[in-house]
């Protein structure tokens, strides 16, 4: 018996050991770098209605997380991450050729957009990707960025580099991977069809379902849909002041979703305005965005009401929240 308990301790210490030197490689190197990709060979054409779109796109995406105060896209700090993950900072996305994306190419922005690589294989973990978005709407971001619009003019300006935690790094090493690019076509949905124009703002636009979901890591950005507690809502961020606040339930339950709070004229109001029935406001990190025109938040309204029911009261968790803040 003692042979047996002695073989048990060498084991488990073994295995003790072994994930400790896993640790440690993950502390030492970081996040991992992978083989330069094959950039595909895309020229976009400039046209004022894809600046237009790209505008749009770009006020809902890409000015959250890398505007300063000037409304330059020069990157900030991400304060609304739980600080589980460390401390995050977005990137320089300016035309500056040395320290923005000024001497991207095309195929690279659009690559990097998809898959979350950039042209060197070095990742961005913090950056979302968008398998889904059509590959229109994705050129229409490229010219945005190419053009004369103010965010983008270049500027030398860039925030600190990000100190990602152990846990960020470990899920690098894990959970968190650059997706695969796919040279297929990513088509626009039919607009006159609000379930499907629902849908893809919602996921591809929007990456609404990345905050109103039940897990940060637990999601699928191929299928949004298998994501843990897809639009149930759940996840504690940080709102005005640095204060937690626990994202809302966005499916249609009766008692705890969005079924008996909001008509579809005043989900569309709330959306765009940031004004509920009750006249109170949206707080952070929620911003209202009146970019999306109201056939498009209607039609998220629409494509809402599809998606599986979640009973998650989140009234009561944030109330308990706050007076266990007190």
């Amino acid at each position: 018996m003692k042979k047996v308990f002695k073989i048990i301790g060498y084991g488990f210490g073994g295995l003790v050991l072994l994930i400790a030197g896993y640790c440690t490689y993950v502390a030492v190197v970081g996040v991992p770098s992978y083989d330069p990709p094959t950039i595909p060979e895309i020229t976009v054409e400039s046209t004022p209605a894809r600046v237009a779109r790209g505008e749009v796109i770009g006020q809902i995406q890409c000015l959250a997380c890398h505007a300063n105060n000037e409304n330059r896209l020069t990157g900030k700090y991400l304060g609304e991450v739980p600080a589980l993950f460390g401390k995050l900072y977005s990137k320089n996305i300016t035309q500056d050729l040395e320290k923005g994306i000024g001497n991207w190419t095309d195929g690279e922005l659009i690559y990097f957009l998809r898959t979350g690589l950039r042209r060197d294989g070095t990742y961005a973990p913090i950056m979302p990707q968008y398998p889904n978005m059509a590959d229109e709407d994705l050129k229409s971001v490229v010219a945005w960025l190419r053009s004369d619009r103010f965010p983008v003019q270049a500027t030398k300006e860039e925030a600190p580099e990000s100190e990602l935690s152990f846990v960020s790094k470990l899920l690098t090493h894990t959970l968190m991977k650059p997706l695969a690019y796919s040279p297929a076509l990513v088509s626009l949905p039919d607009s006159t069809d609000p379930v499907a124009l629902g849908k893809y703002t919602a996921d591809a636009i929007g990456d609404c379902y990345s905050c109103h979901s039940g897990d940060l890591i637990d999601q699928s950005k191929e299928q949004p849909e298998k994501s843990k507690g897809y639009y149930g809502g759940g996840i504690e961020m940080k709102g005005e002041g640095g204060k937690p606040v626990i994202t809302a339930n966005l499916t249609f339950d009766e008692q705890t979703g969005i079924a008996k709070k909001y008509t579809k004229e005043q989900f569309i109001r709330v959306v765009k305005l940031g004004v509920r029935p009750d006249g109170s406001v949206l707080k952070q990190p929620m911003f209202p965005r009146p970019m999306l025109s109201d056939n498009e938040v209607g039609a998220i309204y629409e494509f809402l009401k599809t998606v599986p029911k979640i009973q998650n009261d989140i009234a009561k968790k944030n109330a308990e929240l706050q007076l266990a803040e007190k």
